[in-house]
């Protein structure tokens, strides 16, 4: 069986919503990595590209009509370039650095170029289609930006509460403090804010043209626990006892655009590419549960990945978990057992933000990153997604395994 390696990883800056990446359509921000991407490998003959997918987790707005495809077709590459998009929700770019991983594993492909959009900012507004024509009665739009919508009646109440209610009940499961929840997030703006001053993202952020924003614009280096436990819960009110609500703006993570994108291929891949390569996609898994308990299913998908790999956790030394909630990242950390320091040492999804689509490959290349940097061996990369599914990935860093 072929080995797939990742050969290089980039992202945009993730802007607030409404931010500075607010006036960039979605497709756009998509072709923008994709030529990035391109241009890091000079010596690549962009038709030798097998395929491009690309996770999107809205499809409602400007980003339909298969963003992959789009995205090639506004970057400049041949139109023989083929494109599919996947949605898989929050993991939907990790799941299209899945596929491209068992495209090579399987020889039907050589070079594959991954990654994901989301632009939250931009999602539109929809309105259901009637049942009869000129009905008497008011119709509401609905907003596509997250979460359920247009939910169908026979769909279980308790499936589909929010996102935030949630975590709450996931939390009140697992016993994870409001406390804990606050001193997470204040630690994810610390190591993001100390990652971008140390040159971390230097390698790993491209700029978005006709943007300025040239860091992720949701970091607050001023977080403390002692601020966080000053903001208000959102989604149940304060109250004495396990019931109160604990989830806030802070312990949450903020609504995001950005893209991401990432070379997975062969070896013979890497030789089309001109580029050495990053890291062995070692195993994968997928998991799921009751859609409410969401945030957990990490914790099933890692383990199997890690069993594919033939490795256990005694053996990784990283992890890129991606922080939807900080209730939820504490509930999966727990259940494993390992050391909440090797999590997402350069900042989490908390303070730099989830945009759906673009978050997997995100949190691949920074746990590939991390890897090269400090020369261990193994990490594992996993995302939770809404519905009740997660994904991850195993990875091994090569050059550890020739040292």
């Amino acid at each position: 069986m072929k080995q797939a390696f990742i050969y290089d990883a980039i992202r945009t800056p993730f802007g607030k919503f409404g931010g500075g990446l607010a006036t960039v359509r979605p497709d756009d921000l998509a072709a923008s990595v994709v030529r990035a991407v391109v241009e890091r490998a000079p010596g690549l003959e962009p038709g030798r590209i097998d395929e491009v997918i690309f996770g999107n987790a809205n499809g409602a707005g400007e980003e339909n009509r298969n963003v992959a495809r789009m995205a090639t077709l506004l970057a400049g590459l041949p139109t023989s370039v083929p494109g599919t998009t996947v949605n898989r929700l929050c993991g939907s770019s990790l799941d299209a650095a899945m596929i491209g991983s068992r495209q090579i594993n399987t020889d039907e492909a050589d070079l594959l170029l991954v990654g994901g959009v989301e632009s939250m900012s931009r999602a539109p507004w929809v309105l259901p289609k009637t049942e009869r024509p000129y009905p008497a009665g008011d119709l509401a739009l609905a907003s596509t930006t997250l979460g359920w919508r247009l939910v169908n009646p026979q769909m279980p109440a308790v499936w589909t509460v929010s996102l935030g209610e949630a975590t709450e009940q996931l939390r009140q499961r697992h016993g994870i403090t409001r406390e804990r929840q606050d001193a997470f997030a204040a630690a994810s703006h610390t190591l993001a804010d100390k990652a971008w001053r140390d040159g971390h993202y230097d390698n790993l952020v491209v700029p978005v043209q006709g943007s300025t924003l040239t860091r992720d614009e949701s970091i607050r280096p001023a977080s403390t626990s002692e601020v966080l436990a000053g903001l208000k819960t959102v989604f149940r009110p304060v109250a004495d006892g396990p019931e109160g609500g604990t989830v806030t703006a802070g312990n949450a993570s903020p609504l995001n655009d950005g893209a991401s994108a990432a070379w997975i291929g062969s070896e013979a891949g890497g030789e089309l590419l001109g580029l050495p390569p990053l890291a062995r996609i070692a195993g994968r898994g997928a998991a799921a549960l009751e859609p409410q308990f969401f945030g957990f299913a990490p914790v099933a998908a890692a383990n199997q990945a890690l069993q594919r790999a033939g490795i256990t956790w005694a053996d990784v030394a990283a992890v890129e978990l991606n922080e939807a909630f900080a209730a939820q990242t504490l509930a999966c950390i727990d259940a494993w057992g390992i050391d909440e320091g090797m999590v997402n040492a350069w900042g989490g999804a908390l303070a730099i933000g989830h945009p759906l689509g673009a978050s997997g490959v995100r949190i691949l290349g920074t746990l590939g990153r991390r890897l090269q940097l400090s020369g261990q061996r193994w990490g594992v990369a996993a995302i939770c997604i809404g519905v009740g599914q997660g994904l991850a990935v195993v990875l091994e860093n090569v050059a550890a395994t020739t040292n």
